[in-house]
């Protein structure tokens, strides 16, 4: 696999994890009640929006591939 192509797959999993965390803080907002529930769903969301941009970051600040 050349290395634009594992870019791409990479950003891919970046731009993923960013939708999981929009998901997440719906749910953890408006569906549950239960205040551990929603601490724990809040913070699994807020670590995927972390770690997706990250890897965003990581493939734009990379620069062009050949």
């Amino acid at each position: 696999m050349s290395p634009s192509m594992l870019k791409m797959w990479i950003s891919f999993a970046g731009m993923g994890l960013m939708i999981v965390s929009i998901f997440s803080i719906y749910v953890s907002r408006y569906k549950f009640s239960n205040k551990i529930l929603k601490g724990i769903t809040a913070l699994v969301a807020y670590l995927c929006m972390i770690a997706g941009g990250l890897i965003v970051a990581f493939v734009v600040l990379s620069g062009p591939t050949r």
